[in-house]
């Protein structure tokens, strides 16, 4: 006969700390959601909470802190376009975590059908239309309406895992 051991003094009481700690054991792909128009007023801003909701309608989701720099903008935009990176877009994932007022300046773009700026060296690129926000806990969850997508291209994709950057291993 097994012995019950007490289980709960193997376990933590959800924080911040720990849930930064436990969540980053799920591996995410890495995105840049943009809106704005090409060449004018467009900002961005790197994500790795995003996550198809629909595939009939095409509804995807994203999520942004409430402290997100460009938060406002997103709020009152209406489109955006996701672009999940590849592997050798980790300089272009860094530098839209940060504050920056136009971090597309001198990155090549184009756009689909709403005018927000698209990565051709992207895996892929959808456009779309804000569907709805949910404030939910310190984020808003930004669920879109897909209405154009680039067709991927071939390359691994930039990950995200306990922290850091990590790579496929094949």
């Amino acid at each position: 006969m097994s012995k019950s051991k007490d289980e709960k003094s193997h376990f933590d009481e959800p924080s911040p700390q720990r849930m930064r700690e436990a969540l980053g054991g799920f591996a995410t792909g890495v995105a840049v959601v943009t809106c704005g128009t090409v060449g004018k007023n467009a900002c961005a801003v790197t994500i790795n909470s995003f996550t198809s909701v629909s595939l009939d309608p095409p509804l995807i989701l994203f999520c942004l802190d409430k402290s997100a720099f460009h938060l406002d903008r997103f709020l009152v935009a209406d489109s955006f376009a996701v672009n999940i990176l590849s592997d050798s877009q980790m300089e272009v994932s860094n530098r839209l975590t940060q504050e920056v007022v136009d971090g597309l300046e001198d990155l090549e773009t184009a756009s689909l059908v709403t005018g927000c700026p698209v990565f051709p060296d992207a895996i892929t690129a959808l456009d779309c239309r804000p569907e709805r926000v949910i404030e939910a806990g310190d984020h808003h969850i930004m669920i879109g309406r897909v209405v154009a997508i680039r067709p991927p291209v071939t390359a691994d994709p930039l990950l995200f895992f306990r922290g850091r950057y990590a790579a496929l291993k094949r």
